[in-house]
């Protein structure tokens, strides 16, 4: 294997990169980013007095075995100093919220909280978990998130918490979201167990095996749930960048956008604005549709499978008060679509990460999250909506749900167009298709990213590591 082309330089790519200069069997990788910076999504401001903002990951999860692969990555590019741990036993970790009925409902947590009925739930959640248990297999290859939790789990946690979540995490539509490719570990509980409190309590299946390193050990020792770094998330992927400058076997593109990809006697022949490059392999880490628009007419099926997968457009919305004014404290709260379509969840930044905030003075920084799944329909085209349209809706919110009367000092409006993939009903099957016509017209190409196999950075990272794996048939 001598020359490997990732195409695409957000966290996916620069991942493969890391992971293929590990290795000796790789000449040269060549990374090819259209944009004028490495990272994608993973962007954060760092303003001149010391105040950081992130305008689109805030926060990693050190759990599991994905969650410990990036942190032996960490590890590795010497970042171990500069993470803000916060633990299971901080404020954000044990206070979530959910706005429902125009008041903020502090989610249930712990024993006590499992056994007694807290508003907005119509009775203790224990009784949901306890009875599900007795509910049958399902019969289907895959579910919707919400017709899946509403089967087993009943359709008040269905349309209230998991609504909520979804919109959280895939900014999404429970109702068209695949159980099976959103939430495996639940999915696999019922397949293998029959039941999710089965499956929680001994297990839902096979895991990766990825051992912790000390950084890893730590984690579990110090109970982390979530960190971030202390320059911003961005530091990350700048630091991958550094490392495979250092390595010199990687030559890293900006504004190298692709034009068009096509199979040639050694593998492919990239075309660019500015010219041709050869690669031996093509690791793919640009979104699904992006990729459908440079492949050839040859992967066809591969294209079509490619453009079903739909996104996405996030509006972020970064505020920053003087003072301190939240009238409560936790990591932030969400919002079912019931109760407004448009305003996915308000994230309390300065609660979890106080040391993101300017040294003099006390301030809250928020963030206000819209759109999703929901944009068009309420905002209308992202190419035609107004910042100033976006920042009134925000702070509208700020002051409707947390009771906040004065202005913010700060504000920055990012819109993220097309930013989450959505896997709906039956995107395993879409995925399969395309991994299968790959290996049969034997093309030398990868699939990674987020478009296929997990939207979280964690996901990413590891799909990235499986991918290089699965080329150089070995561990890396």
């Amino acid at each position: 294997m001598r020359t490997v082309a990732v195409l695409g330089g957000g966290i996916g790519g620069l991942a493969a990169s890391y992971y293929l200069c590990k290795s000796s069997q790789v000449t040269k990788v060549i990374v090819l980013e259209s944009s004028s910076r490495f990272g994608g999504w993973l962007q954060s401001t760092r303003r001149s007095d010391g105040a950081v903002f992130e305008h689109g990951p805030r926060g990693f999860r050190p759990a599991g075995a994905m969650g410990r692969n990036t942190l032996n990555m960490v590890d590795d590019l010497g970042l171990g100093g500069e993470i803000l741990p916060v633990t299971y036993n901080h404020l954000a970790s044990k206070n979530r919220y959910l706005y429902v009925n125009k008041q903020l409902h502090r989610m249930p947590s712990g024993i006590s909280g499992l056994l007694q009925t807290v508003p907005p739930f119509s009775r203790p959640l224990l009784l949901s978990v306890a009875m599900e248990i007795f509910v049958k297999k399902g019969k289907e290859d895959d579910e919707s998130i919400h017709s899946f939790v509403s089967r087993r789990l009943g359709k008040e946690l269905a349309d209230v918490a998991v609504d909520s979540l979804c919109r959280g995490v895939f900014a999404g539509d429970s109702r068209k979201l695949s159980v099976r490719s959103c939430f495996p570990p639940l999915y696999n509980a019922e397949q293998h167990r029959g039941s999710l409190t089965l499956g929680m309590l001994l297990g839902s299946g096979p895991t990766p095996v990825i051992p912790p390193g000390p950084l890893a050990q730590k984690a579990i020792k110090e109970l982390w749930a979530q960190w971030s770094l202390k320059r911003g998330v961005e530091s990350f992927p700048e630091s991958i960048t550094e490392y495979l400058q250092r390595s010199g076997r990687v030559q890293l593109q900006r504004e190298a956008a692709v034009k068009q990809i096509s199979p040639s006697a050694s593998g492919w022949k990239i075309h660019l604005e500015d010219g041709v490059i050869l690669a031996d392999h093509v690791i793919s880490a640009l979104p699904a549709k992006a990729l459908s628009s440079v492949l050839p007419s040859s992967c066809q099926l591969l294209i079509e499978h490619l453009q079903d997968i739909f996104t996405a457009t996030v509006a972020v919305v970064n505020l920053e008060y003087e003072g301190s004014i939240l009238p409560v404290e936790g990591f932030g709260h969400l919002l079912p679509s019931s109760e407004d379509l448009g305003l996915l969840g308000v994230i309390y930044d300065s609660v979890a990460f106080p040391q993101h905030n300017r040294p003099n003075g006390q301030t809250t920084r928020l963030t206000v999250m819209m759109g999703g799944a929901w944009f068009q329909e309420v905002f209308g085209s992202p190419e035609s909506v107004t910042e100033q349209c976006l920042l009134a809706k925000a702070t509208e919110a700020v002051h409707c749900h947390l009771g906040v009367t004065t202005a913010p000092i700060w504000s920055w409006v990012a819109l993220q167009k097309n930013c989450i993939p959505q896997y709906y009903h039956g995107h395993f099957r879409r995925v399969e298709s395309m991994r299968s016509f790959i290996r049969k017209n034997n093309l030398s190409l990868s699939l990674i990213g987020s478009s296929y196999d997990g939207v979280s950075v964690n996901d990413v990272i590891f799909i990235g590591r499986k991918a290089v794996e699965e080329l150089l048939g070995t561990e890396v």
